[in-house]
């Protein structure tokens, strides 16, 4: 069987010596050594200052709506995954969808600003499968009309743009450890900010707004990780420059095989560097997508429709029709990619790709 993704897993040894440490000490979760250690390595890795490690990806976004105060209509992508949308209505917020470009398939940022309205709280975009959104437009944006940007880049890790790190770009930049992606921790996630006032009142708001054992600065919530899935993070992190290093060989080979089929790939620009989280095409139309979807699935291949449907169409949200979003979610495939997955595979799924669409 060949999946989307699988996760890296460090040797066993290695992953063990972590845990030896936290036999000894017997301090399993609350902040622990391991997750400060891996704070300062993750914040080392990125070129950057501050880092909040948190139990997942979907708390991180949540932690940064309620850090910012968001109240009202909050300006969105429809094309990600569902959790980006679901923390803005969880947090009683109202998800206004702008349509992506039909390119980046990031949010527009040419129709960001006619969906300002005196009710607009703030701008939360996603970098799509670690594509950096237009940063500096969405900027000035923000700056003109006065609104906080949080950005999500669960996809993002080892993302560079004109030099730094993604995560520098927004009020706070937020990512996923799960075990699907390129560097994971089994469940895990984080916030990034440069504002200092905002990083502290995050890290109040982790631990319940503890500020030492009989002091609360903030409403908080249990949004820490513990000091096994630190564990795992510390282990892989040695590995991650290798991990995307082997990326970009798969996908320059899927690229070379696949070349003259002419799927329309996402567009990235000269000034990223990029990690290869995914390897997505577009086909010609739903029915391609799925029938592509079915030839593979019957060979043990499982590649995902990400992100299909477009949010629009979630059943607990009032929304216009969105064309481009709903189009691209459609015919979007995203087909496997990962450390261990050879050549050899990647060759056998471009054969069965080419034949379907030779044969279709």
């Amino acid at each position: 069987m060949i999946p989307v993704t699988k996760p890296y897993l460090p040797p066993a040894e290695e992953y063990n010596k972590y845990l030896e440490g936290i036999w000894k000490r017997q301090w399993l979760t609350n902040n622990g050594p391991l997750v400060n250690e891996l704070e300062l390595k993750i914040a080392e890795f990125l070129g950057m200052k501050n880092f909040l490690y948190l139990s997942n990806g979907t708390i991180a976004l949540q932690i940064a709506i309620k850090a910012l105060g968001l109240k009202g209509e909050v300006i969105t992508t429809p094309f990600s995954y569902v959790a980006t949308t679901s923390s803005l209505v969880w947090e009683g917020c109202k998800p206004v969808f702008v349509d992506i470009d039909p390119r980046t398939w990031n949010i527009d940022r040419k129709k960001i600003e006619e969906a300002i309205t005196p009710n607009t709280s703030a701008i939360l975009a996603t970098h799509v499968f670690g594509n950096p959104c237009d940063v500096i437009k969405i900027s000035e944006i923000a700056n003109k009309h006065n609104l906080p940007v949080i950005y999500d880049g669960a996809h993002a890790f080892g993302v560079k743009f004109l030099g730094k790190s993604l995560f520098e770009y927004g009020d706070i930049s937020t990512v996923s450890f799960h075990a699907t992606k390129l560097f994971h921790t089994i469940e895990g996630g984080g916030v990034f900010s440069n504002n200092k006032d905002l990083f502290k009142k995050m890290g109040f708001m982790r631990n319940f707004g503890h500020d030492g054992p009989e002091v609360f600065r903030e409403v908080g919530i249990n949004g820490k990780n513990s000091e096994f899935h630190a564990a795992m993070g510390l282990a892989n992190i040695k590995k991650v420059d290798e991990i995307i290093a082997k990326r970009k060989i798969l996908s320059e080979l899927y690229d070379l095989k696949l070349t003259d089929l002419g799927f329309e790939k996402q567009k990235i620009s000269k000034e990223t560097t990029f990690n290869y989280s995914y390897y997505p095409i577009l086909l010609d139309n739903e029915e391609a997508t799925l029938l592509c979807l079915s030839r593979l699935n019957k060979s043990q291949i499982f590649p995902r429709r990400y992100f299909y449907p477009s949010l629009t169409q979630i059943p607990y949200l009032e929304s216009d029709s969105l064309p481009i979003s709903e189009n691209i979610s459609k015919r979007v495939l995203c087909l496997p990619i990962y450390y261990e997955l050879s050549v050899e595979e990647v060759d056998l799924i471009c054969r069965i790709i080419k034949s379907f669409l030779t044969n279709a």
